[in-house]
């Protein structure tokens, strides 16, 4: 991988990582249309810890909100305990699958286009009908909901279904308020893409018999490519974060739902 590729797919990973039509399913996409076949867990990792960066820097200010409220006790749960609660609760599903089924999910659908495809046709479908379903919102996401939410979390860990779409329209659909549910649902994805990320690395640093048998050697991509790929997912990252926000508050995913079906047909066509 040069560092051109790096930051062609650096700035895949950053915009499409917030935007509801699946990250892991544009970087197989993007992969593919390339010709790169060096280095991908070492550079999803790098491009995938950019991406939380560019998190904290565009919600700081509700990150350090739960940080600081979060060891305050004054005889009862405050706000931000429940808030960083119902976080750890939607955790749950995606920790057991990720602990669990991880590498037997990837060793299944790693490389597969038309998985992507139908995965994003599926993404495409779930976002439709947040278009013409539209419930009374609440204003707080019950631990219930968020749980439910991590369910959909965990869904997505197929390739093809957007971790940010399935979340938010799994939200909506719910009933949740449009204004706190995306910043939501890119906080609660923090822990889960650091957790994976540790699990990840000791495949690059100490990798076991089976996992070589099942995806081969592990290719070091240059520092460069590297380097250039984490700035571009950051980057790309930061505003497409911010711009995602903006776009649930008033709840404008249709155009996604239709972009998700046009990119899930090329990914059939070009896996035939």
């Amino acid at each position: 991988m040069n560092w051109l590729e790096a930051l062609i797919l650096g700035i895949v990973q950053g915009l499409t990582e917030y935007l509801p039509v699946s990250s892991s399913g544009h970087l197989e996409i993007g992969q593919h249309l390339l010709g790169v076949t060096d280095g991908g867990l070492t550079f999803d990792i790098v491009v995938h810890v950019a991406t939380v960066c560019s998190t904290l820097v565009i919600l700081w200010k509700e990150v350090s909100w739960i940080l600081t409220g979060l060891f305050r006790w004054n005889g009862k749960m405050n706000d931000e305990q429940k808030y960083a609660l119902n976080i750890i609760i939607s955790m749950i599903p995606i920790g057991i699958v990720g602990l669990l089924f991880k590498d037997f999910l990837d060793s299944i659908f790693e490389g597969s286009i038309v998985i992507v495809g139908v995965c994003l046709l599926i993404t495409s479908s779930f976002l439709a009908f947040t278009h013409f379903y539209q419930p009374k919102e609440k204003e707080n996401i019950s631990p219930l909901h968020a749980f439910i939410i991590g369910l959909a979390q965990a869904l997505a860990v197929l390739p093809g279904l957007s971790r940010s779409g399935t979340t938010i329209a799994t939200g909506i659909l719910l009933g949740n308020s449009k204004k706190t549910l995306a910043q939501f649902s890119f906080l609660m994805v923090i822990p889960p893409i650091l957790g994976e990320a540790l699990l990840d690395f000791k495949h690059i640093f100490a990798p076991s018999a089976e996992y070589i048998a099942e995806h081969g050697e592990i290719t070091q991509i240059p520092t460069l490519s590297l380097v250039v790929g984490f700035i571009a997912a950051f980057i790309s990252g930061c505003f497409a974060c911010k711009w995602m926000i903006s776009i649930v508050k008033k709840c404008k995913l249709i155009y996604f739902a239709i972009y998700c079906a046009c990119a899930g047909i090329l990914a059939i066509y070009l896996g035939l």
